[in-house]
Parts: C-alpha cells; structure tokens; sequence
C-alpha cells in the first residue's frame, strides 16, 4: 500500500489494528448489561359522581343531584360620561377699521380671545373623549370578568347536576352530601382521585380495599442483610384470601430478590374478612418495610 511505504508506518498500522481488536472484544464480553424496571400498576379508582361526598353508604348507582340557584353579584352600572359640548362664542363683528389705533387694538384683542376660547373648547373636547374612553375600557374589562365568573359557576352547576340516577345514599370523606369519586371507578376502592400514594397505613384504607378489614398476617423474615421498603400488589377474593401477590411495583425503594421473596410470603399470609359482596377479585396492595438485622 502507498500509505504503508515506510517501516514505521507498518508497525503503527499494526499495532494501532491490534489495540482496536482488543477493545473490541473486551466490549464485547465485559459490556454493560440491562436490566428491565419494575412493571407499574395503578389502584382501582372509587366509584361516584361528584367531586365531594360524605358518609359510609356507597351507592351502588348514580344519585340524582339537585342543580343550586346561584345568584351572581350584581353588576355595577358605570354610566358614561357625556362628553362637553362646548359652545362656540360667536364670532365677534368685524368692524371696519379706521386709522384710529385704539379701535384696531381692541379688535386685535377679540380674535385673540376668540382663538384661546377655541382652544380651550378643542383640549375639554379631548380630555372628554379620554374619560368616556377610559370608562368603556372599564366597564368592558368588568363585564368580561363577570362573564368568566358565571361561566365558571355555570360550569360547575353542570358538574354537579348531570348525574340523572335514581339512587339513594352518601359516600365520601367531606363534610357534604355526595357520592364523592368518579362514574367509571369501583364502589370498592378506597381512592377517589388517580392513584393513592404509597404509605403504610395500619387501616384497612391503607390497603386499597375499601370495605374490607384486615383480619390476621404474618412476618416471613429476610435472609440478608437488606432495608428498605417493597411495595407488593395483591388479588383478594370474596373469602378474604391473597390469591397472587406481585412484589416490587411501583413505591419500592429496594429491588433486591432477597427482599422480594420474603415480601411475597409475607403478603400472602395476610387474610382479610369475608364480603360476599365485594368483586370476586379486588385488588389492593401491601407495603412491607424491611429494616438492617431484621
């Protein structure tokens, strides 16, 4: 080869060849390695139609609301200001001038009185204009944020009142009358807005099975020197029974197997009450906090 015309040239081809390879191949072996996330799970959302509610009654159907009667503020009525009309002087009689010099001063001093007059009418003409300018700004401005504000009760009267159901009852934790959560969410759950947060509550709330008590659970131990928290997701049937527990979703703050595993055990050996009411598979979770020695 043309560029390899030298003896040195060929050693650095050579050995600059060799260390690539090597690279390679120690890429190649000795790579970072990938591992796959946790899958997420979300928690069933509670059923209702309002955004508040109270009391321990859940309906099974949506109730019918009663739209309110709101009265909105009166809106202050900013009467205009009639612009001045300013009244021309009238134009003073020439009189035909004479050699007499007083006489034309005189003169003199009514076309100067005329124009400051008129002066004085075409800056009062402005400043009105300015004012009732200014006042129809304002009144527009008020008018506006009166149409946004019953705009904004209009639309939460439509919230309120578009539930058309025929059934009776109030669910909720606020201090209204309600069926507080969403149509499309489960009488069950214990959540009433997007997914719940990952506390370890001792209730029964704390488990995302909302009318449900938990009745009895044991401690399978780790065998490692590990801590941290593991969240484990759980089916419950009607007996009250953990049928499968998947550990690690969303919340944990140590993935290591040695956590897992006992993390599993653990939520399986929880029991709640029987509800022959409730879905033959509710889903909650269970967070197990695990702590150095123990």
């Amino acid at each position: 080869m043309s560029f390899l015309d030298t003896r040195h040239k060929k050693k650095s081809f050579t050995l600059t060849t060799l260390l690539l390879s090597g690279l390679l191949l120690l890429l190649f072996y000795i790579g970072l390695t990938y591992l796959d996330p946790p899958i997420e799970n979300g928690i069933a959302v509670n059923f209702g139609t309002m955004d508040f509610g109270s009391g321990e009654v859940q309906p099974k159907e949506q109730i019918k609301s009663e739209p309110r009667e709101v009265i909105s503020e009166p809106v202050e009525q900013v009467q205009p200001v009639q612009p001045q009309e300013s009244v021309a002087e009238e134009a003073p009689v020439e009189k035909v001038l004479t050699s007499n010099d007083e006489e034309s001063i005189k003169i003199k001093q009514q076309q100067e009185a005329k124009r400051k007059a008129d002066e004085a009418a075409e800056k009062a003409k402005a400043e009105a204009e300015r004012i009732a300018k200014e006042k129809r700004d304002a009144e527009e401005k008020q008018r506006q944020e009166q149409e946004a504000k019953k705009n904004k009760i209009d639309a939460l009267i439509g919230g309120i009142g578009k539930s058309d159901g025929t059934a009776t009852g109030s669910e909720g934790n606020d201090n209204k009358p309600g069926d507080k959560g969403q149509p499309d969410g489960d009488p069950y759950a214990t959540s009433y807005y997007g997914a719940p947060g990952t506390g370890s509550g001792g209730g029964a709330g704390g488990y995302g099975l909302n009318g449900r008590s938990l009745q009895s659970k044991d401690v399978v131990q780790q065998n490692c020197n590990e801590e941290g928290r593991v969240v484990v997701r759980i089916v419950v049937d009607r007996n009250g029974r953990v049928i499968d527990a998947q550990p690690g979703v969303k919340g944990t703050t140590n993935n290591a197997q040695c956590l897992l595993d006992p993390a599993k055990k653990t939520a399986l050996t929880y029991r709640w009450n029987l509800d022959s009411n409730a879905p033959s598979q509710q889903i909650g979770f269970v967070v197990i906090n695990f702590k150095l020695g123990q």
